[in-house]
This record gives structure tokens, sequence and C-alpha cells, in this order.
């Protein structure tokens, strides 16, 4: 079978249209060095959060001069706002949050990662009784750090599986090159996710988006072990696109079988089918919905234990503490390694499950 026919470019340029930014301002990990225990544990969780979270620019690390002042090593990304108009700069202007950038006689803020619009270069931000700012806020459609990545993972599995298309045109359908590294994993998802969960008849119009999304959540987890902190896959709007995308697949794949088994269900007692319906119904939202928190929520923790175990190597300050937690953080950081590709397993194996439950072909047999 010729893997080159999996190998269409589809559903990546979808991820890129549906994450809003989330700015956030830099931190050092110098400060950890320095204080109390308990200002040591304070800038600990404080620095966990920056690197969890998403950012207007791309910052590679961050250091303290002999004088205290902070610097910052990166480079700035686009911030796009829709507010009366289309107002467009680099988020250099903000110097990390802290600054006010003046585009065009208005005035913006970054607050709590998140854009406002002030009256004036002072940047005075208006609270309410519940803290929460009731400055106006535009319109948002920046390229944060996150959006950066994504473009990132589109161009490298664009330009990774065209070589590989061309490897099988120019060696009469052999792999060369990074072809022959890719070529069993392609076989893998192909005859031991797809076929198994879709069947023969069915598999081959749903290989190219399991293998995006296979190889796309891989890849950008691998991306969320950095120590820049690119952290696609927690952040929820993702997962969220993810499954989403998942859900509209298995939703306009559903025959009439399928949706026969979710509304009313042969070989059911009528008055049971009334009460299943709605749950059945319920069960096809929840589906997705645990695609989502799923992978969520283990990329997530996972990047809070280990960035915590790395903070008791300063909050022990000694040889022993420290140590120990070296060895803790190392054999943990091996094995997110391996949690990064069984994410992405999981999650191409559900969703290839959901799709195969669409296009089964049912028979009239009681439950």
């Amino acid at each position: 079978m010729r893997i080159k026919t999996y190998l269409k470019p589809i559903t990546l340029l979808l991820f890129l249209l549906t994450f809003m930014s989330y700015g956030q301002e830099g931190h050092s990990e110098d400060h950890l060095l320095e204080g109390s225990k308990a200002d040591k544990e304070t800038e600990m969780k404080e620095y966990i959060l920056h690197h969890l979270k998403d950012s207007y620019d791309f910052g590679l690390y961050s250091y303290d001069t002999d004088n205290g002042e902070t610097k910052h090593v990166g480079f700035p990304l686009p911030v796009i706002l829709w507010d009366g108009g289309l107002k467009v700069f680099m988020s250099s202007k903000f110097h990390h949050g802290e600054e006010v950038a003046e585009v065009g006689g208005d005035y913006y803020k970054v607050y709590h990662s998140k854009i406002y619009k002030v009256d004036g270069p002072d940047g005075t931000i208006n609270l309410d009784e519940h803290h929460h700012a009731t400055n106006a806020k535009p319109l948002d459609f920046s390229i944060t750090k996150n959006v950066a990545l994504i473009f990132m993972v589109f161009v490298i599995l664009f330009f990774m599986f065209k070589g590989m298309a061309q490897s099988y045109k120019k060696n009469n359908n052999l792999p060369m090159g990074i072809g022959r590294i890719l070529e069993p994993i392609v076989l893998y998802v192909r005859d031991e996710i797809a076929i198994p969960n879709i069947g023969e008849k069915h598999y081959k119009k749903y290989m190219s988006y399991l293998l995006t999304v296979f190889f796309f959540v891989w890849i950008v987890n691998l991306f969320g072990l950095t120590p820049i902190g690119m952290n696609v896959t927690n952040n929820i709007a993702v997962t969220l696109c993810l499954a989403l995308i998942t859900y509209i697949i298995t939703t306009f794949s559903g025959n009439k079988n399928y949706w026969k088994h979710i509304f009313w269900m042969p070989g059911v007692p009528v008055p049971m089918k009334i009460i299943l319906a709605p749950i059945e119904l319920l069960g096809t939202f929840i589906k997705p919905f645990a695609l989502m928190i799923r992978l969520y929520a283990n990329i997530t923790a996972g990047h809070i234990v280990l960035m915590s175990i790395i903070g008791m190597m300063f909050i022990f300050n000694n040889w022993i503490g420290s140590s120990l937690s070296f060895v803790l953080a190392f054999v943990l950081a091996i094995l997110e390694l391996l949690v990064a590709v069984l994410q992405a397993y999981i999650f191409t194996v559900l969703s290839a499950l959901y799709f195969g439950m669409a296009v089964e072909e049912h028979h009239d047999e009681a439950h």
C-alpha cells in the first residue's frame, strides 16, 4: 500500500484559527536563589505559572544584572488588535508587560495576561469591587508564543512529509532519509489504530486526519518539555479545538444506524428507549469533552510536577536534598518523553474509535 496516499496536507490550518492570546510578565529564576524559604516558595509558584502561561513575546530566558535589573533574552511577536480599526504592532512596546503601548493615539496595557485599553500613558487599570478590570478590552488576534509554535509545527510537518512523499517518487516507492523513520510510524497508525477501530472499508478517508493529529500532538508535547516553556497542549483552547474537530468529523460521518442506536435503540423496550435516548445523545458530547480534558490535564499536571521538583532544589538548598530532587526530576523528565507520545497515541486511538462507531454497519440486535 502506498504510504504517500495518506500524506495529504489537511486540518492543521484549522488549528491555527482558534487560539486567543494570553500574555504574561517575565520572571527570573535567579530570584529563587535569594531570600527566605517563604520567599523562595512564592517565587517558585510564580515561576511555574510563568512557565505554563502563554505570552506575547518569545522569551528564551532571563537573568538579573549586578545592579538588580532583569534582562530578557528573546524576540517580540506581532500584536493584532481590533479597536475601532485594525491595530498592529510588536509586543516589544509592552516591554514584557512593564510599559504602556501607544498606537495611533490609543494606549494599551497588559494586565493579568490580557490587553486592556487605558486612558493615557500612566496605564491606570480601573477595578470593580471584585478586583476585576473594568477597562475596555479590544478584540485580540495576536500571534502569541503558542500560536507561533503551532505555525512552526505546521511548517515542520509540511516539509517533513513533503520530503517523504518526494522520496517515494524518486526512489520507486521506497522511502529515503527521514522517510525510513516515518514509514514504520505511518504503518503503525494504519495497521494498529485505523484499521482495527474503523475497519478496512472506511479507514482510508480518516488516515490523513489521524496522522496529522498524532504527529501534531506528539511534536508539540516534545516542544513543551523544552526550558523555554512552549506549552501548547496545556492550553485548554488548543485541546478544545482538537476535540471539536474530532466531534465534527464523527458527527458528519455518522450513518443512519449510528443515529438509530442513539435515538431509538433496536431491541430495547419503548419506555427504556425514551429514557436512554437523552443519555446516549449526551454521550456524544461527553466523548470529545473527555478527549479535551484528558490531554489538557495530563500535560499540565506533568509540567507542574516536574517544575515543582526542580524548584525543590532551591528550597532545600543543600547537597542531599538538591541532589535527590535533581535525580527525581531527571527520571520524571525521561518519563515525560514517554507521556508525550502516549498522549498522542491515546488521542489518536480514541478519535479512530469514535469514527469507527459512527460508520459501523450495525445490525438490529438487542443491546
